[in-house]
């Protein structure tokens, strides 16, 4: 591109501390060795922005630009990079890859995971032109190279927010054929559990939520039947174990509320039950627990991106999406300019949207 070697000016939504964030021009310089530069086309809003912008995240340091569920062009790449080339379409997922640190099946400290995704969080976008990504090895793991075919506005929810909930079923839970699910929080990423656990056939899937806006999407992507804590006099893991008898076979906490991550693990058939936590409670957060529920046989996990291992298995559920094996699009609520950010963030804050695409 024309733009190579050069430094850019371009757009960036900078948060100079919590609270709102400010639509500004940045400079850009050219990417260092092991950098790469993309111009990104369109990003989702997720949750997880939300949380750094109101300062759930006390490693993380201001002024910031939040994203991390981009979908982009490679502009230019330093010297030494190989695995990327100008003009590829690519997602930005999180590292969960890093120096060769698989994130799936190694034990790695919380402090460790955190830092990197604070690093990534710091550097990533909400650009409309070209911008750096993660140095050296990072880049390799942060940047997944997709089909071409595949339209950018749609496919930068895998980044993060949809490859997340529909992971959480298949890979994480591994729902088995026939089993009963329930998914507390049906916002996007929720409802891409819902999708997920519809897939692998389960054949009843309870959705759980205190919005009843929330409903109806929900059933149209899988969901059975849909309850809303509020109606009830008792608690809801009591209610869920009611309705199904003996309680479900695999639940997910897609909210990050202490109570309602007791109740997701409460409300699991006390034998066989699994039990899989999605949501992010602030850090530092910590929970208290029966250990009566464990004891008895239920299985408490939790997942990162739906446990796939990005950049190999990202690009494929991009195909997949493209055979129309699932409609990843009807999560997709909204779509606005990038210059309408934070209209986007009060359609989150107030409920009214799962996900809203920024176009660059």
């Amino acid at each position: 591109m024309a733009t190579a070697g050069k430094v850019i000016r371009c757009r960036a939504a900078v948060a100079w501390a919590p609270g709102k964030l400010s639509v500004e021009e940045v400079e850009v310089a050219p990417p260092k060795a092991g950098e790469v530069r993309i111009k990104l086309v369109a990003t989702g809003i997720c949750r997880t922005d939300e949380h750094l912008l109101q300062g759930c995240f006390p490693n993380a340091e201001f002024p910031v630009i939040p994203g991390h569920e981009g979908a982009g062009i490679v502009e230019s790449v330093g010297e030494g990079v190989t695995s990327m080339k100008p003009v590829w379409r690519i997602l930005l997922c999180l590292p969960l890859h890093l120096h060769g640190i698989d994130f799936m099946t190694n034990l790695t400290p919380p402090s460790a995971l955190h830092s990197i995704k604070y690093k990534y969080l710091r550097l990533l976008h909400s650009i409309s032109e070209p911008q750096h990504l993660l140095p050296d090895k990072t880049t390799q793991y942060t940047v997944a190279k997709i089909d071409a075919a595949a339209p950018l506005d749609k496919v930068c929810l895998f980044g993060c927010g949809f490859s997340t909930g529909y992971g959480a079923a298949i890979n994480t839970a591994k729902v088995k054929p026939g089993s009963t699910c329930a998914v507390f929080g049906l916002g996007g990423i929720g409802l891409s559990v819902v999708m997920g656990c519809k897939a692998a056939g389960a054949s009843r899937i309870i959705g759980v939520d205190i919005n009843k806006d929330k409903f109806a999407k929900a059933k149209e992507l899988g969901a059975t039947d849909c309850i809303n804590p509020r109606d009830f006099q008792k608690p809801i893991q009591e209610v869920l174990t009611e309705m199904t008898g003996q309680g479900v076979d695999y639940s997910f906490e897609a909210i990050g509320h202490k109570d309602t991550m007791i109740a997701a693990l409460a409300s699991c058939n006390m034998s066989t039950g699994v039990c899989v936590m999605i949501g992010e409670l602030d850090s530092g957060s910590e929970i208290s627990i029966d250990p009566t529920l464990l004891l008895t046989g239920r299985t408490w996990k939790g997942t990162v991106l739906g446990g796939w291992k990005t950049r190999e298995c990202i690009p494929k559920l991009v195909s997949s999406y493209l055979e129309k094996k699932f409609n990843s699009d009807l999560l997709i609520t909204h779509t606005l300019p990038f210059a309408k950010v934070n209209e986007g963030f009060e359609l989150l804050r107030a409920g009214k949207s799962i996900r809203t695409v920024l176009l660059f």
